[in-house]
């Protein structure tokens, strides 16, 4: 008798602790907290802190990108010419779409915007867009070298990372001009079933005044925020419901506690025969 009301006293502390504490212990969890965060509770859709206006949608190539470059027509084009292999690392399989650029070599801009690319030497594709800089270098080769060219250009040093309850955590390379938040959480295999999906934050922009992006998943209308196309060096951060924080916090409690507790079912035990 005495040992089942222990058990329920320990029980009800639990319970205790468990509403005292759930949205501390959530932020306790949490990466990159911020004063804002609190709308995360209330946010219909979309909520932005710092905005810093809408980025274009294509990227341009700056100084120290890395080109990987080839000619659809013949894959063997590309990979095997000189440069510098493709430099990439992700928490997931490196989250390339199709392979597209696997095994491909990459060629860096240099500091004066051009890309020394083989058998024609240097191209000027600083500020130029992913297409325009494939248009200018498939020109080049048709006129000097390659029947037909295709050329196929990407820049595999843009990425972002996701951190939190996704299905991957990791850094998720941006192959392709206007991908969105939805594109890279469905490379990540969804969200897990601890997460909740009212606090989605996206950091973006200068580390020392970042530009906060407050995201609601369970609306449908916060798909069409153009917030929603992602930059390089993008962060997600995903936080875990407060159910499920608690738990996870109330069972690390748990296994300290529970020790104490059979010590203490023990002492009452021997004190009852003993009496």
């Amino acid at each position: 008798m005495r040992n089942q009301k222990a058990l329920l006293n320990f029980l009800f502390i639990n319970l205790i602790i468990a509403s005292l504490f759930s949205c501390g212990v959530r932020k306790e969890r949490t990466l990159f907290n911020a004063p804002s965060d609190i709308v995360t509770d209330t946010i219909k859709q979309v909520y932005v802190v710092n905005d810093q206006g809408i980025s274009d949608a294509y990227y341009k190539i700056k100084v120290n990108d890395q080109l990987a470059i080839r000619n659809v027509q013949n894959f063997e084009f590309g990979a095997t010419a000189g440069g510098s292999n493709t430099n990439s690392s992700s928490g997931s399989s490196q989250n390339t779409p199709g392979g597209s650029i696997q095994n491909v070599l990459s060629y860096p801009v240099d500091l004066d915007g051009k890309v020394n690319l083989p058998a024609i030497g240097k191209v000027d594709v600083l500020g130029l867009s992913r297409r325009e800089a494939a248009i200018k270098i498939q020109d080049i080769y048709k006129t000097r070298l390659l029947k037909e060219p295709i050329i196929e250009l990407s820049v595999v040093n843009l990425k972002v990372t996701l951190l939190g309850e996704f299905g991957k955590q990791g850094n998720f390379l941006l192959e392709r001009d206007n991908t969105t938040l939805i594109d890279i959480i469905g490379e990540a295999g969804g969200i897990s079933k601890t997460a909740d999906p009212k606090t989605l934050k996206i950091i973006r922009g200068d580390r020392t005044n970042p530009e906060l992006i407050y995201v609601n998943l369970n609306d449908i209308n916060s798909l069409a925020s153009k917030k929603l196309i992602l930059q390089n060096h993008d962060i997600i951060v995903l936080q875990p419901t407060k159910s499920a924080a608690t738990s996870d916090k109330l069972q690390s409690l748990n296994n300290i506690l529970q020790p104490l507790l059979v010590v203490v079912n023990l002492a009452v035990l021997i004190f009852t025969v003993t009496r």
